[in-house]
């Protein structure tokens, strides 16, 4: 199995970053891609952001489209997300995720992560 080992969460006032990290470990040669997805109190768990492992294709909620940035450090088995301008909104358990096709809806997930919580005051 997969064990994806998750980082990096914490408190911020609106307009802060952060930057989650998120490690694999362990074999799954049919996973396709890596994500974050978050879950917010009483809500479902969204997509977030995506990156493709074979090439540099990103894919983001409109969201988080231009302040969330998704990269990779191949060597490392790492992906980030660095989050920028953060909301209120953004308040929610991130989760990170490796699965299928291009990991943008829940179903495609194989493995998850513990969840870190980001919280953003205003």
């Amino acid at each position: 199995q997969v064990q994806l080992v998750e980082s990096g969460g914490g408190l911020v006032q609106a307009g802060g970053s952060l930057r989650l990290s998120c490690a694999a470990s362990g074999r799954a040669f049919s996973n396709f891609a890596m994500g974050w997805f978050r879950q917010a109190p009483g809500k479902e768990r969204e997509f977030a952001a995506s990156i493709i492992w074979r090439g540099d294709n990103t894919f983001y909620a409109d969201s988080v489209k231009g302040r969330f940035t998704i990269s990779r450090d191949n060597a490392k088995n790492t992906v980030y997300l660095q989050m920028n301008s953060l909301k209120p909104e953004d308040t929610a358990v991130y989760y990170c995720a490796s699965g299928r096709a291009f990991l943008t809806i829940a179903t495609q997930v194989d493995y998850w992560s513990q969840g870190t919580q980001v919280t953003v005051s205003s």
